[in-house]
């Protein structure tokens, strides 16, 4: 049935609870409330306090407690309110999740969710609004995923509950109730680390992923005269490299377009990769179209620090008339 993607990432974990009783859900307002956007609405209800509850306001704190409910047994799933709130934890992401299978040797494992409210788009306050793929991809131990879509969304949250090392689920929040999608009622995964290619062509690929593939979509959707092959690339870590070298050796042309500001975010490691692995199958040098680099406006200016269908069409027009 069409569901949101919000209303997929509850049923998710509605399923995960149901299906596990080792897996338990909290954070601040995660409860009772349901989320800030309710997205865990009526999970308390129907699996009482024990397993569904709300937490202080200290993300450190929920993080940490998260990360020793894993080593011992559970399946915990944090919530983090906003994307900015995350940084008083990341000592425990950085310190302890991530590496906890390595100082153990192996001996245990981390397998707990953080999920987190990521972007702009929705006229927020400050640290409401903040891209986080670069400072949490950066780091070794921790997958970090990011839906476009209802159906990946649902997929890959179960995916991602069952993973034995942390993952940091990140869900676009302006595309929360922005469509719907047909998605199975039953349990299914998307695989972590496999993209996928939402359109095939033939001139040039772009990959992308959260909000912004359907910003791409848009653009190539009365481009006349150019084949655009479209990828979600869904996990910034670990990167599905091979469908996207394949993608390049067929297309010749290569652009990234994110919300991330642009120094060191993840379109220069997208580039690099190209150019080691494809370098001699492209006709024009590889395309970035991010964020500023500059902390996302407040309300009224944030519109223009985000690529926008204007601008990806503009700069596929260019790339396409590139001369090797």
């Amino acid at each position: 049935m069409p569901i949101t993607l919000l209303e997929a990432i509850n049923q998710a974990l509605d399923m995960a609870l149901e299906n596990d009783e080792n897996v338990v859900v909290f954070g601040e307002d995660a409860g009772y409330e349901g989320g800030v956007f309710r997205v865990t609405a009526g999970l308390q209800k129907k699996y009482g306090k024990e397993r569904v509850f709300d937490t202080p306001i200290a993300e450190d704190a929920i993080i940490g407690t998260a990360i020793g409910m894993a080593i011992n047994g559970l399946k915990p799933v944090a919530e983090i309110q906003f994307d900015g709130f995350i940084f008083p934890g990341y000592n425990q992401l950085v310190t302890h999740a991530a590496r906890f299978r390595n100082r153990s040797r192996g001996q245990f494992t981390v397998p707990m969710v953080v999920r987190v409210p990521v972007g702009g788009g929705i006229r927020a306050l400050e640290h409401h609004s903040e891209s986080l793929e670069t400072i949490l991809g950066h780091i070794p131990g921790l997958k970090v995923v990011i839906p476009s879509t209802p159906y990946d969304a649902k997929g890959l949250l179960l995916a991602a509950i069952k993973d034995p090392d942390p993952v940091i689920f990140m869900e676009p929040k302006r595309i929360y109730r922005a469509g719907k999608q047909d998605v199975p009622e039953g349990y299914y995964e998307v695989p972590i680390g496999k993209a996928n290619v939402v359109k095939e062509g033939t001139d040039i690929t772009v990959v992308a992923w959260g909000a912004l593939v359907r910003e791409v979509e848009k653009a190539v959707k009365d481009l006349e005269g150019i084949s655009v092959e479209i990828i979600d690339l869904r996990t910034i870590s670990p990167i599905d490299e091979e469908t996207i070298i394949n993608s390049v050796k067929k297309t010749g042309r290569f652009m990234v377009v994110h919300e991330a500001v642009k120094s060191y975010g993840p379109a220069a490691e997208l580039i690099t990769l190209v150019n080691e692995k494809a370098f001699y199958y492209l006709e024009a040098a590889p395309v970035r179209i991010t964020g500023f680099d500059i902390t996302v406006p407040l309300a009224r200016g944030e519109h223009y620090h985000y690529p926008n269908v204007e601008n990806i069409k503009q700069q596929l027009q260019r790339l396409a008339v590139v001369k090797p």
